[in-house]
């Protein structure tokens, strides 16, 4: 199929954090007739996690085909209990490169599923940065994450289904329903949706789409003449990345990235603030959200173009995981979307300035050069890792589940 084939008349719903996420797709699982497909790199044994594991029971014990493909890093920790009941009730879990630990530590490091779909009966799809954890809800505390995730029916759903079918072998093909569009029993969103949305669906893998992602990005960026915010978790793209960004803000865009204040792991700023005076020479604005650790990979550009997926713009994402992104032209989409991450820098946000930035000196200053120039050249030098076609095993059996080469990188 495809990569990134615009299609037109599409509904849009932005859904922010677990708290909007969770009712929606689990309210929409719950009417499956015919067929759930999901992908998440994290799928975890908490409440949320069974809240899922309890909903795709019961879609498959009422007939509905469920399969759900999760990472093997990811979500490698599940218990044999969770995963039994799973097969028993006939739900087909598949795992992304399964491997053992060594000395208790986990050796699938590179080349993960990044992606989160969930897709219902071919009519009705989810794709953006949440994983199915509590961590994406406040009850889980101060390390819960900020994220985004979106509601989408309309012909996108086709692409999205397409591209899910294929992952998993094309042995199920759900009638396609109307049903899900008419009823109304859902909590409603406070989140105006978009409808008549124009959108493609973008992905990256390890082969010949290894950075279809990072190109849709340059496209925004070098046709930007007003306005570019980008909020992401992972920041540390490489040289000509930046450099895009420093050419727009030189033509009189305004350049502002949301990144992480409080991250979830501790190099995250360490990383992202080698990059600082770089940045800041460039009159790009940095804000760094302050109040948990921020999980979003958002971007909007002028008022009318808007990205919302599973892609960091760090090495990891852009050189060796599979990601996943809708790419939205929409004009109230993507001001709405505008409208909560200005909100997210007027009341959450630090800005940092240029004499906030630490001057290094002596040989932490010759480290950080060190670092910045290794990390930023890192996508390049990914590509030459070996292993770029992992396996995916179906749960509960002895044998890979065979899946074409190209599809699978």
């Amino acid at each position: 199929m495809t990569n990134g084939r615009w299609t037109d008349g599409n509904t849009i719903e932005l859904l922010e954090n677990g708290e909007m996420f969770y009712p929606r797709v689990l309210a929409d699982i719950e009417r499956a007739r015919d067929e759930v497909l999901i992908e998440t790199f994290i799928w975890f044994d908490d409440d949320i996690g069974y809240q899922l594991h309890r909903a795709v029971i019961d879609a498959a014990q009422r007939g509905v085909r469920v399969d759900i493909t999760v990472d093997g890093f990811g979500s490698g920790k599940l218990p044999a209990d969770f995963v039994q009941t799973l097969t028993d009730a006939g739900v087909n879990l598949h795992v992304y490169d399964p491997r053992g630990s060594v000395l208790g530590f986990q050796t699938n490091l590179f080349r993960r599923l990044h992606r989160k779909f969930t897709i219902i009966d071919a009519t009705v799809g989810y794709i953006g940065g949440i994983n199915y954890s509590m961590e994406h809800v406040r009850e889980h505390g101060p390390k819960s994450k900020q994220d985004y995730a979106v509601r989408v029916t309309g012909p996108a759903v086709d692409e999205m289904h397409r591209f899910c079918r294929d992952q998993v072998g094309r042995t199920h093909e759900p009638t396609r329903r109307g049903w899900l569009r008419r009823l109304r029993w859902y909590r409603p969103n406070p989140l105006k949706p978009a409808r008549d949305a124009q959108v493609a669906l973008v992905w990256r893998d390890n082969a010949e789409h290894d950075q279809t992602i990072e190109q849709w990005y340059y496209q925004g960026i070098a046709e930007a003449k007003r306005e570019i915010i980008i909020a992401n978790a992972y920041f540390f793209p490489g040289y000509r990345f930046l450099r895009a960004l420093r050419l727009a803000s030189q033509r009189g865009v305004r350049v502002c990235l949301i990144l992480q204040g409080e991250p979830d792991k501790f190099y995250v700023r360490h990383a992202a603030a080698t990059l600082y005076d770089y940045l800041l020479n460039a009159d790009i604005e940095i804000h760094e959200y302050m109040d948990r650790p921020l999980h979003g990979k958002v971007a909007i550009i002028d008022g009318d173009w808007a990205t919302v997926g599973s892609s960091n713009l760090d090495p990891f994402s852009l050189a060796l995981n599979l990601e996943a992104n809708l790419f939205i032209r929409d004009r109230e989409f993507t001001m709405l979307l505008r409208e909560r991450l200005v909100a997210l820098m007027d009341t959450a946000c630090r800005r940092v300035r240029r004499d906030s930035v630490p001057r290094q000196k002596g040989w932490r200053q010759i480290v950080r050069v060190l670092v910045f120039h290794i990390l930023r050249r890192f996508p390049t030098w990914a590509r030459i890792i070996p292993g770029h076609v992992k396996p995916i095993r179906r749960s509960g059996q002895d044998r890979l589940v065979p899946h074409d080469r190209k599809r699978l990188t």
